[in-house]
């Protein structure tokens, strides 16, 4: 346990990242799962929709680097392809 008042405090931000990063990491899975289940049943218009939100959200978890960029790059482009195998069909 930290003594001194500046480790109690860094350990409190600390907590409070680790939650705020644990939220939007199962979020991202969350719309990620969805979508791969939209995309399984080959509805284009629903996979277009999720695809949109989980750009903002890997955006967003890029942007304050819960994630890092080329994570969110690699998930986006993963998204697109599966997103694109809908359309083709």
């Amino acid at each position: 346990m930290a003594h001194s008042k500046q480790a109690l405090k860094r350990a409190r931000q600390s907590d409070k990242a680790r939650i705020s990063n644990k939220a939007k990491i199962s979020s991202l899975k969350t719309v990620i799962k969805a979508l791969h289940a939209v995309v399984k049943t080959g509805d284009a218009e629903k996979a277009d929709a999720l695809a949109l939100q989980a750009f903002q959200i890997m955006d967003k978890a890029a942007k304050t680097r819960t994630i890092h960029p080329n994570k969110a790059a690699r998930h986006k482009s993963q998204v697109m392809r599966a997103v694109s195998t809908v359309k083709k069909k």
